[in-house]
């Protein structure tokens, strides 16, 4: 067997194979004889047919089958041979030829890019830091009291934060239309319920109040049908209800878990979870920091297989998110190209972080993963069930040991790298988009 190899591009390889025909020849004749021993011909009993009759019927048949698998064998030698490794699968092209002519054939693939690791020591991370000040205390309460807010009926013109139950029926161009007509419907007014406009053509209204919006529906709206077309909606508001905030006292306590321990009791257990959430924030802040920081300081060629396979695992991913939700996977169209971005990020850290953990030796040992497992059940109520769930499945285990693979690999990079501090505040690090 004779192995060249090209290398067009700095990943791509095209592998040009010769194998000689006494090989191949070897491999066919054995099919045949095999075949003498199975194959039933009209006119011979069976296993006795004579091996040039079994050949003038399906020799063709035989050494096309046969140079099919000297092909994947001869590839797999060639790779090794070469010191090559393919990320995707090749796209093979052989030669014509004729029995006697031995086989030549080209194998075409992308190789796994080396990566040699950057100067860490160069590389500059922000690293956020935050307290927890009294003013976060008290909008966590606050928070906690509109969780557990009660609700009385109101007398007056509706505002937003109520909860409005309506009649309504729905027209477009005066048809009524599926789906289009409700009867005491409940909803709290500025949540988002409902196609824009309808919520707030409710505020101002009183009990007993009858009145017509003139909408829209929104152009991605998931009924096609109804997507973009102007509708009525004739309401009537049935009930208001304003809501109640419950007092700081022993019965929001005891809704709490927490019966009997006091307020101070109350302020320590929400601080203690207030904490260990920021923890959690920053400690992924800081790893989205390490990663931004990897990917900028190494420039690697991504084999397209890889970020075709991961675009394919995103999709699955968000196909399942989306059936949890209670939504139809088949009703969506989801592309793979559109999670290319995002695959090639993936598939880039996947390669950096691989090189770091073979050159440092990195490794999850037992004791670090059941350490893991043990802060990811704490805050639940009946911890040991979260760890028997971990532990009742060697993926989800695997998974683990992965996390802290990584989180090491983060806490090498901080150990080398420039670290700066940066303050923010709580809800800086807790809305980053502004939610309170």
């Amino acid at each position: 067997m004779q192995v060249s190899v090209e290398s067009p591009s700095a990943i791509e390889r095209k592998v040009t194979v010769s194998v000689e025909e006494n090989k191949i020849d070897e491999a066919v004749q054995s099919k045949l004889q095999n075949l003498t021993k199975t194959v039933s011909l009209k006119g011979f009993r069976a296993g006795k047919v004579p091996i040039n009759v079994v050949k003038q019927r399906y020799g063709t048949q035989v050494r096309i089958e046969v140079l099919q698998d000297v092909i994947q064998s001869t590839f797999y030698e060639a790779i090794q041979q070469e010191k090559l490794n393919p990320a995707g699968n090749p796209n093979f092209d052989p030669k014509p030829s004729n029995p006697g002519d031995g086989l030549e054939y080209t194998a075409t693939f992308e190789i796994y890019p080396e990566v040699a690791i950057a100067d860490i020591t160069s590389l500059e991370i922000e690293k956020p830091v935050a307290v927890i000040e009294e003013a976060d205390m008290e909008k966590m309460i606050e928070i906690i009291q509109k969780q557990n807010i009660s609700w009385e009926e109101a007398d007056r013109a509706a505002k937003t934060e109520d909860k409005a139950s309506i009649d309504f029926v729905g027209t477009i161009d005066g048809v009524a239309f599926e789906g289009g007509t409700g009867n005491d419907m409940s909803i709290e007014l500025g949540k988002g319920q409902l196609i824009p406009g309808f919520e707030d053509g409710i505020v101002g209204m009183k009990v007993g109040d009858e009145k017509t919006l003139d909408l829209s529906f929104p152009d991605t709206y998931q009924k096609e049908d109804l997507a973009g077309k102007a509708v009525q909606f004739a309401v009537t508001l049935k009930k208001l209800e304003q809501p109640v905030l419950p007092e700081v006292n022993e019965e929001l306590f005891k809704k709490m878990g927490l019966e009997g321990n006091g307020m101070d009791d109350f302020r320590d257990e929400i601080r203690s979870n207030m904490q260990r959430e920021l923890d959690n924030s920053l400690t992924g802040k800081v790893k989205q920091a390490v990663m931004d920081k990897l990917l900028d300081a190494h420039e690697l060629d991504i084999p397209k297989a890889l970020i075709e396979n991961e675009s394919q695992a995103l999709v699955q991913q968000m196909l399942g998110n989306m059936q949890q939700q209670g939504m139809d996977p088949a009703q969506m169209k989801l592309a793979p190209e559109m999670f290319e971005g995002e695959a090639k990020r993936r598939v880039s850290l996947g390669l950096i972080m691989a090189e770091i953990v073979k050159q440092e030796g990195i490794t999850a040992d037992e004791a670090e993963i059941k350490k893991k497992v043990d802060s990811i059940a704490e805050p639940y109520e009946h911890s040991e069930q979260v760890v028997e769930y971990y532990y009742g499945d060697k993926r989800r285990l695997s998974e683990i040991g992965s996390m802290v693979i990584e989180e090491q690999v983060v806490d090498w990079v901080l150990e080398k790298a420039k670290i700066s501090d940066k303050s923010m505040t709580f809800n800086e690090i807790m809305y980053p988009n502004g939610q309170k």
